[in-house]
């Protein structure tokens, strides 16, 4: 039973602590918020996974054929319940008609389309499109908050009229999850597992999609530095996700490091898979965030990232890891991995990273949700 509180705020996603980033935060954020006594929260979704705070849950019907009805039908439905409730806010990570507050977990989807998957926008593309532009220009949209300032620059390059509206809100990361674990524990089970020898260097690659990723220039790199080498390197690839994983078999067994490469599938202890690299990789093509990145350096992991990617903002390229351009060279990936060969510079960024990820855990970003949503009502009084 919840208490009746006075901060009865409605939060909506379509699928609730359910598998991908947008989602994460999600639910990372409410249960946080929820426990604190202080807020009512309300989640309209059409599908959840419980957790353990006090949340009310809301079936919101989507209607997913023909496809271009499941924008609009989300979209309508979430209208119509929040017209027949009285929340104090409305906060949607979503694409709706009409809220308070917008956490932007995308880019437009008209730049999605065009520049990034570079196809011809369908019916389905369309509705969402209009259904994005009808939020944005809501009267009632007090904050627009892009999860990175890739996804801010984006948001003013095709909604320049949202600029005074716009505030970069990151995610979290759960540093507890790692500081629970032993490093060496986790080292010697992953090792064992795979057999690496003790005096292996393991890059570290998460992805659930290994082409947007850049798993090739990974390869490519790990194969180009192996090659210029006089001697030999204890260098191995730890690919955790899932992707078409024939075909990347097929370019290492080409670039002549299949040796080197292990394929581990998806897992539920990923936790002890960053514990136990050394170094973490994901040149990403395209990326609003990349939670991974910042799972990866509360690990204590230096990372090598481009500036496709939207954590960008955490990594300070020299001081806790590589951010590469947006197109980059095989030779970037090579000068990158070459230098963290070198343990103690590896530690020394693993560290570094280790720091900015503590300052950026998800009880820190529910503090400053509770602060908005408070400045916000006390702006209306």
């Amino acid at each position: 039973m919840i208490p009746n509180h006075s901060i009865r705020v409605g939060v909506i996603i379509p699928k609730y602590g359910l598998v991908g980033g947008a989602e994460t935060y999600v639910f990372e954020l409410c249960e946080r918020l929820a426990l604190r006594g202080e807020f009512e929260i309300h989640v309209l979704a059409n599908k959840w996974r419980k957790g353990k705070a006090p949340i009310t849950f809301h079936k919101i019907p989507i209607i997913s054929f023909p496809r271009f009805l499941q924008p609009l039908s989300f979209a309508y439905f979430v209208k119509k319940h929040i017209n027949s409730s009285d929340y104090s806010l409305v906060h949607s990570h979503d694409r709706i008609f009409g809220m308070d507050l917008l956490t932007f977990h995308g880019i437009p989807h008209k730049t999605w389309i065009r520049n990034i998957r570079k196809r011809p926008l369908t019916l389905f593309d369309r509705a969402t499109i209009w259904v994005e532009q009808k939020g944005f220009k809501n009267r009632s949209l007090k904050i627009v908050m892009p999860v990175s300032s890739l996804v801010r620059e984006e948001v003013k390059k095709r909604y320049g009229f949202l600029e005074d509206k716009l505030m970069v809100n990151p995610p979290g990361v759960e540093t507890e999850r790692f500081s629970a674990l032993d490093r060496k524990q986790c080292r010697r089970e992953i090792f064992l597992r795979y057999r690496f020898s003790p005096e292996d260097v393991v890059v570290l690659f998460v992805s659930m999609n290994f082409e947007l990723k850049r798993l090739s220039l990974v390869l490519k790199g790990i194969a180009g530095l192996v090659a210029q080498e006089e001697r030999e390197i204890n260098l191995k690839l730890l690919i955790v996700g899932k992707g078409d994983e024939k075909r990347f078999r097929g370019l290492a067994r080409n670039l002549g490091i299949s040796d080197r490469v292990i394929f581990a599938g998806v897992t539920r202890e990923v936790e002890k898979y960053y514990m136990a690299a050394d170094i973490f990789a994901m040149p990403s093509r395209f990326d609003t965030f990349g939670l991974v990145v910042l799972e990866a350096m509360a690990a204590g992991l230096p990372v090598i990232i481009t500036r496709s990617v939207g954590a960008r903002d955490f990594v300070e390229h020299g001081v806790t890891g590589f951010v590469l351009s947006e197109n980059p060279s095989v030779s970037e990936m090579i000068v990158s991995l070459a230098f963290l060969m070198k343990r103690e510079k590896r530690l020394q960024m693993g560290a570094n990273g280790r720091k900015v990820a503590i300052r950026h855990s998800w009880d820190n970003v529910a503090d400053r949700m509770a602060d908005l949503y408070r400045s916000l009502l006390k702006r209306g009084e």
